[in-house]
């Protein structure tokens, strides 16, 4: 019984460690496409670069890169963030969002 559990207790750690890992991903990834979308939204609203820039760094993992384009009637904003990991096992994540700009809806 000994030797099986000196055995079997790496593996379940280094499992759990995994499962962990993998769910700070998916809430850094969530995290990302929140943020895009709050930039989006300050974009659209015409809001100045600063105000888009910072609304989307409030929401935003800690160290991430944000980008906003214009593209034509598009306002696009980019948010990636490095999850950091063991060795080789750093990840990047990132969420987009793209919204009109109010200036050019017709009523």
């Amino acid at each position: 019984m000994t030797a099986e559990t000196a055995v079997v207790l790496p593996v379940l750690v280094a499992v759990v460690a995994a499962l962990i890992w993998g769910l700070m991903a998916v809430c850094a990834r969530i995290e990302c496409v929140d943020a895009a979308r709050a930039g989006a939204r300050a974009a659209a609203r015409s809001e100045p670069r600063a105000a888009v820039l910072s609304a989307a760094r409030g929401a935003a993992p800690r160290g991430a890169r944000v980008a906003l384009a214009r593209e034509g009637d598009l306002v696009r904003v980019r948010v990636e963030a490095e999850l950091p990991g063991v060795g080789q096992l750093a990840v990047k994540v990132g969420g987009e969002a793209v919204a009109l700009a109010e200036e050019t809806v017709r009523r």
